[in-house]
């Protein structure tokens, strides 16, 4: 069992190439939608060469602030071990708010809403991705206009279903295809570009200024379209971990940034000459013979990053569940080498039904366009204002500059979540319910489970007293039994019901404590920590960081090199398993009720900390709430 984070070597260069798959999948697929919406619906802009270079100017400087320099440049920096993410950098920054508890409440707060609205965004980027891919085949077959809903739903079915089976065989094909694909990107823009090369006028920023100050009341459209080109921004900075920021770097500025930025420059130099192409830009790009291979390309690469955010949200429910927001669910890794690679079925199925429902229910990629940037400004936001705190805490070179930076990125992306918020009632109310409710689940497991650690504090005996008042007359029988506790200071129920019904003692008594690190890993060193309490009574401490998959044999195997030598064949595992009934606690009922059903739902401790099943004996207890 590796212990500590996947070594990126020094193969920068392959490193980037398979990153083109994973990290910039979504980003690299906003070209088929993000300029078109601009000019889209009935609150489109109008199709002159004013707002053309207005759309063009803002979506070069949005993407080259937002993206290249506050993502790119300066948040892959903070980084929580070589882990990126929203919820890597809340516990980050919960470490640094340690004994400030209105900092540290904030920062939770605002991380577990960002992780929230996070699902919302992993669930509508396959749908729209799929269906914008889709949409390309009416370009050469405009009367197939009712195939198009019923074909998304197969190729997301299909996706779904080969999640099982990993990415390990898949992933080495992602690289060559994005290559491919932000290859073609390049191509077709740049081709476009030579015949109308005037439209290169809107690099500079005053187009869009000009724009937004003499047409404000359009500036809504502009702003939120624009957004739909910035939407995996996030999603790269979660990936980083995969691969290492020099690698990620070295592929967005080496060929994604230039690829989409000239695809982008391209879709609008050909509205310039045929206002009708607006209608879909991109794939009217292509020369009419290539139209059929672009939609395939494009049905892949949509493939892609629909992969890259399913496995987004896997890794999201690993390190939510690691940090106590989650109840255990049941976690697969699928690979052998990459441990980045894992299935979790119940995200899977559930993220399924979603997609589907979301794709029947809106039925256009333009329809899902209104829902789709709410949660990630969202996101984006939460993210400037944590890098800022860590940022403020730490200091380092250059603080004063970076902070200034952030804030200014934190008051860009309020516009953007400002234009987003208009469309609460054409879909983007619904990345906010959605978030919403997940984020009542996290809050409501983590509120429950302090709840039940602080009634067992209440109610079981201190270690030091039972150690001391232990009935030296007490049988005992051959072998170690281990007793799982949640706080070493207190003795776990399943000890007293041990001698409740079995009235013995094992010759070898051992408490062991599991802690999850605020920390993606461990070395195997650091691993285990064994304190002898008395006589054939031992303390263990297991640690493990916020991705990886608790083994406790494994860890256990290790303690042999600090005094404690147990043979698997002679251990036995003892265990509690929570039974919640409503009391007359301060948890509302309502919550108490949701918080006993997430407990019903949860993975057997035994399964989650791969405990062998013919050496566990589980013991029920009731906690009142």
């Amino acid at each position: 069992m590796t212990a500590s984070a996947p070594a990126h070597g020094t193969a920068t260069p392959k490193l980037a190439l398979a990153a083109l798959g994973v990290v910039f999948g979504d980003i690299g697929t906003s070209p088929l939608y993000a300029f078109r919406e601009a000019f889209a619906g009935a609150h489109g802009l109008a199709v002159d060469e004013a707002s053309v270079l207005a759309v063009l100017s803002a979506l070069f400087w949005a993407v080259t602030l937002v993206i290249s320099i506050k993502y790119v440049a300066i948040v892959l920096r903070f980084d929580n071990q070589g882990e990126g993410g929203v919820l890597a950098l809340t516990a980050l920054a919960h470490r640094l708010a340690t004994g400030s508890g209105r900092a540290s409440g904030v920062v939770i707060i605002g991380g577990v809403f960002a992780a929230a609205l996070f699902y919302g965004d992993a669930i509508i980027t396959p749908a729209i991705s799929v269906l914008s891919a889709i949409e390309g085949t009416l370009t050469v077959a405009p009367n197939a206009t009712h195939l198009v809903v019923p074909v998304t739903v197969v190729i997301l079915i299909l996706l779904f279903v080969f999640q099982s089976q990993g990415t390990d065989r898949v992933g080495r094909l992602f690289g060559p295809i994005t290559l491919l694909w932000f290859t073609s990107l390049a191509l077709l823009g740049a081709s476009s570009i030579i015949e109308t090369p005037a439209v290169l006028a809107a690099l500079h920023p005053g187009h869009a200024l000009r724009f937004i100050a003499g047409e404000p009341h359009k500036a809504v459209v502009l702003l939120s379209a624009v957004f739909l080109a910035l939407t995996g921004g996030e999603a790269l900075y979660a990936d980083m971990g995969h691969f290492g920021a020099r690698p990620v770097r070295l592929a967005w500025y080496g060929l994604v940034c230039p690829a989409l930025l000239i695809n982008y420059f391209g879709q609008g130099a050909l509205v310039l000459r045929d206002a009708a192409a607006v209608a879909n830009p991109f794939y009217r790009l292509a020369p009419e013979a290539a139209v059929l291979p672009m939609v395939l390309l494009a049905t892949a690469a949509t493939v892609i990053a629909s992969q890259a955010t399913i496995t987004g949200a896997y890794s999201m429910t690993l390190q939510a569940t690691r940090l106590g927001f989650l109840p255990r669910v049941r976690i697969l890794h699928t690979s052998d080498t990459e441990r980045g690679q894992i299935y979790v079925p119940a995200v899977n199925w559930l993220m399924l039904l979603a997609v589907v429902w979301l794709v029947f229910a809106f039925k256009s990629s333009g329809a899902l366009a209104a829902a789709y940037g709410i949660a990630v400004s969202g996101t984006m936001i939460i993210t400037t204002v944590l890098a800022f705190y860590v940022r403020r805490i730490t200091g380092g070179r250059s603080r004063a500059l970076l902070l200034c930076l952030l804030v200014m990125f934190a008051l860009l992306e309020t516009l953007f979540l400002g234009a987003n918020l208009l469309k609460i009632g054409d879909g983007g109310w619904l990345p906010l319910a959605l978030g919403a409710l997940l984020f009542l689940l996290l809050t409501t497991w983590k509120e429950g489970s302090s709840r039940v650690s602080a009634q067992r504090r209440r109610i079981d005996i201190p270690m030091q007293d039972f150690l001391r008042d232990a009935a030296p007359d007490v049988p005992t029988v051959a072998g170690t039994a281990v007793y799982l506790t949640s706080d070493p200071q207190l003795v776990p129920s399943a000890l007293f019901h041990n001698l409740k019904h079995f009235k013995v003692m094992h010759e070898r008594t051992v408490f062991l404590n599991v802690v999850n690190e605020e920390i993606p890993w461990m070395s195997n060193a650091q691993r285990v920590q064994v304190v002898q309490l008395k006589d054939n009574v031992y303390a263990v401490a297991a640690r493990f960081g916020f991705r990886e998959e608790p083994d406790v044999p494994s860890a256990l195997s290790l303690a042999a090199a600090q005094g404690l030598v147990t043979e698997p064949m002679d251990t036995t595992y003892f265990i509690a398993r929570s039974l919640i009934v409503d009391g007359p606690g301060e948890l509302p009922r309502w919550r108490c009720a949701l918080f006993s059903w997430m407990t019903r739902q949860s993975e057997s401790a035994a399964s989650y900390f791969r405990l062998p099943a013919n050496r566990v004996v589980e013991l029920g207890t009731q906690v009142m709430l």
